[in-house]
């Protein structure tokens, strides 16, 4: 069975990026392939920020992206550009610790107007680490996603049906290339 880590680099428990990677992890369930998920922000701020190689926690997360045969990376996009507690992460995990990994790539921006920030903000830290096979990212906007939380539950996503599409076709294009690889 194929393997696929889920990095999310978001750094607010509430945010609409956890809508689009429950999502994805729900479908790449039905799809019978094995999901796990970094919460970067769950690992321990000490590690990250001391660049901790050998703490327990930074072991573990590395050890999933390491057995994975992909990645999904998602972030929201601050400032023109992936979260800095998602580069901590990135810059804790082996110098080619992508290299023959599927990567896809899952941003979300209050505005279009970020749309290439995965071009031209992810891709190059991604390629310097060896990731050379991306299926379509997706880049999706705050609007999309409706929200709701009632007093002490987790919050409750809805994805709007063009969000969802273009999802699903990530999903399933990330699905194919695994199948190809898993018939070599």
């Amino acid at each position: 069975m194929s393997k696929i880590v889920i990095i999310s680099g978001s750094p607010n428990a509430s945010s609409r990026l956890n809508g689009i990677t429950q999502y994805v992890e729900q479908q790449l369930i039905t799809k019978s392939l094995s999901v796990d998920t970094i919460t970067v922000v769950s690992l321990p701020a000490e590690d990250l920020i001391h660049a901790r190689f050998g703490s327990p926690a930074i072991i573990e997360a590395n050890q999933l992206v390491e057995n994975a045969d992909a990645v999904i990376i998602a972030s929201p996009v601050y400032k023109a550009s992936y979260t800095g507690v998602l580069k901590t992460f990135l810059d804790l995990l082996p110098q080619k610790g992508l290299d023959g990994k599927i990567i896809a790539p899952l941003f979300i921006g209050g505005t279009i107007a970020h749309l290439l920030s995965i071009d031209y903000s992810l891709k190059p830290v991604l390629a310097s680490m060896g990731a050379k096979l991306y299926v379509s990212g997706v880049y999706a906007v705050d609007s999309q996603i409706e929200r709701s939380q009632e007093p002490n539950e987790a919050p409750v996503f809805e994805l709007n049906d063009e969000l969802k599409l273009r999802l699903n076709e990530t999903v399933n294009e990330l699905a194919y290339e695994l199948n190809l690889r898993s018939k070599n």
